[in-house]
């Protein structure tokens, strides 16, 4: 047996329900069933809340690892300043332009040996031991 309700929708909504209705071949009645139903399941708000949970997660370690990531970057071109810095011997104007042509080609060498190990999918993170720095395998959950 089956009670009688007397809901009120919004036009625009009505014409859906009667659309839908008239595609899929079934009563209005039951589309508005198996909407309240759904909407009243505790399965599926569970199954998007742990949807959820999964994504949130996962975001959490990518994150993460940006962090950990761009903080030895950040250590690793301090460090490089540093020694660069106390190596380097102030140069007298005679050789100044010298040494800045020098380093332009040394520059452009740079950049081509960076565009193919970053082309080849080399990194830095791949050289560090396992026990200094522990990789993650943050896609997973």
């Amino acid at each position: 047996m089956r009670t009688r309700l007397n809901v009120y929708f919004p036009p625009v909504l009505a014409k859906q329900v009667d659309e839908l209705a008239i595609r899929r071949r079934i009563s209005r009645s039951a589309i508005v069933e198996a909407a309240v139903s759904s909407y009243m399941s505790p399965d599926g708000s569970d199954r998007m809340e742990a949807a959820f949970t999964r994504r949130l997660d996962r975001l959490s370690r990518q994150v993460q690892r940006l962090e950990r990531n761009t903080g030895l970057t950040t250590e690793a071109l301090a460090l490089f300043v540093r020694f660069w810095l106390a190596t380097t011997p102030q140069l007298s104007d005679d050789d100044q332009a010298a040494a800045q042509i020098k380093g332009r080609k040394r520059y452009d060498g740079f950049i081509e040996k960076l565009a193919r190990r970053y082309a080849s999918g080399a990194s830095l993170m791949d050289e560090i031991p396992e026990d200094i720095w522990p990789k993650r395998n943050d896609d997973a959950g």
